[in-house]
């Protein structure tokens, strides 16, 4: 690992590979639909099958490119807890990795969509004071997450700086 990317002297913790599953279900269904779509139309209305042939050429283009991106961006996720901050990463070609003190946290969001809620994840979100600080971890497992919210909360309640 790139040490740049490192947090001080903890683990990471993975998010669920559910999330790439999630990722690729969202992929197919808006690939597969729009695609079949427009490959009617063109078939049955117009009666033009070359142009048939070309979106379905990109429908499967864009479905294995995204496949592999799946799963390299649910491999890009991670999040280091020690005394005190949460360190989240994230990215394959432009990696971010940010370090939120526990005291900074104004409040804590776990949010579940249907889908989500389907495969057992969930999305936890802190909010600081700052506008800048993106410090969200997607696809974590729900009793995970119910975990990290309530141990987040606890810790911004002791180690609070004042805000």
């Amino acid at each position: 690992m790139d040490p740049l990317f490192a947090p001080p002297a903890e683990t990471w913790h993975p998010v669920s590979v559910k999330l790439r599953t999630l990722h690729r279900l969202v992929l197919v269904l808006w690939t597969v639909v729009p695609a079949v779509v427009v490959c009617v139309a063109l078939a049955l209305l117009l009666q033009w099958w070359w142009p048939v042939a070309a979106v379905a050429g990109v429908a499967v283009a864009v479905l294995v490119w995204g496949w592999f991106w799946a799963a390299r961006n649910q491999a890009a996720w991670g999040f280091a807890e020690n005394a005190e901050d949460l360190w989240i990463r994230h990215g394959v070609a432009w990696r971010k990795i940010v370090a939120v003190p526990y005291g900074r946290v104004q409040y804590v969001d776990v949010t579940a969509g249907p889908l989500e809620r389907s495969l057992g994840i969930a999305k936890v979100s802190l909010h600081t004071a700052s506008s800048h600080t993106s410090a969200v971890i997607p696809g974590i497992p729900s009793d995970e997450a119910a975990r990290l919210r309530d141990r987040l909360t606890e810790l911004r309640k002791t180690r609070g700086s004042g805000i």
